[in-house]
């Protein structure tokens, strides 16, 4: 079958990845997807069973830093479209392991970068794009400007909150390694983009939470210690707030 356009999605297997194959591979029949994932410890191929027998659907098990291989796999598929959300995650691991975190976030950004700049550049850039899945926490913390909480207002279910958002004007302020690899991934996303031309887009949302994440997140995490009766770990003081999609 001939299909329209083939796209390319990064950490297909992991938790959010692995919804936006099933619903690209859904959605989009006319559209080839592939999926690249390396399958670390938090990608998981089960989670995509339901489209695994999908016309439409293929996986390549690949590291994307292996910049010679992603290109190969750029040009022999013609693929026109990058919805990049591979990626090292969890703050706790950055800590321990700065080094994976920069090759895999950083290098391994670039690398697809290049490799689809390579193929789409001499072509115009015409269809093209790169799509790149960030992180709010390249932007820092927001300050708490109620920590006392109002019981009448809807925010927080009446807990400690602040009045502030982060948008695209807020300035970069990483605090932990991870959030150090992605602010740095996206800056060479739009370095493309200004340098090269290459139709780019970055999003940086808040935290996720639903089926098929990896069980060390906090919602699962908790879930799991409660139904065990093991203590909730808490970080900090217990004075963050967070929000979640």
């Amino acid at each position: 079958m001939a299909y329209d356009r083939t796209i390319i999605i990064t950490g297909g297997a992991g938790f959010i990845g692995s919804h936006v194959t099933r619903l690209f591979v859904n959605k989009y029949p006319n559209y080839r997807i592939i999926n690249i994932d390396k399958l670390t410890y938090a990608g998981n191929l089960a989670n995509l069973k339901d489209v695994e027998d999908k016309p439409n659907y293929e996986f390549i098990k690949a590291d994307i830093c292996d910049y010679e291989n992603i290109r190969a796999i750029i040009s022999s598929n013609d693929v026109s479209g990058v919805i990049h959300l591979a990626a090292e995650s969890h703050v706790d691991r950055s800590i321990v392991d700065p080094f994976t975190f920069a090759r895999t976030n950083v290098m391994g950004t670039l690398s697809l970068l290049q490799a689809a700049r390579d193929y789409w550049e001499p072509k115009g850039y015409d269809g093209c794009r790169f799509y790149h899945i960030s992180t709010d926490e390249v932007y820092g913390a927001l300050e708490l400007t109620k920590p006392e909480g109002d019981p009448s207002a809807k925010e927080c279910g009446g807990g400690p909150f602040g009045d502030d958002f982060f948008t695209e004007t807020t300035r970069y302020q990483p605090h932990s390694p991870y959030s150090a690899a992605k602010a740095s991934s996206d800056h060479f996303v739009r370095a493309y983009h200004d340098t090269y031309g290459m139709p780019t887009v970055v999003t940086n949302c808040s935290n996720n939470y639903g089926p098929y994440q990896f069980p060390e997140k906090l919602i699962p995490l908790f879930i799991n210690n409660i139904r065990h009766r093991k203590p909730l770990p808490v970080y900090g003081k217990g004075e963050n707030v967070r929000d979640w999609l």
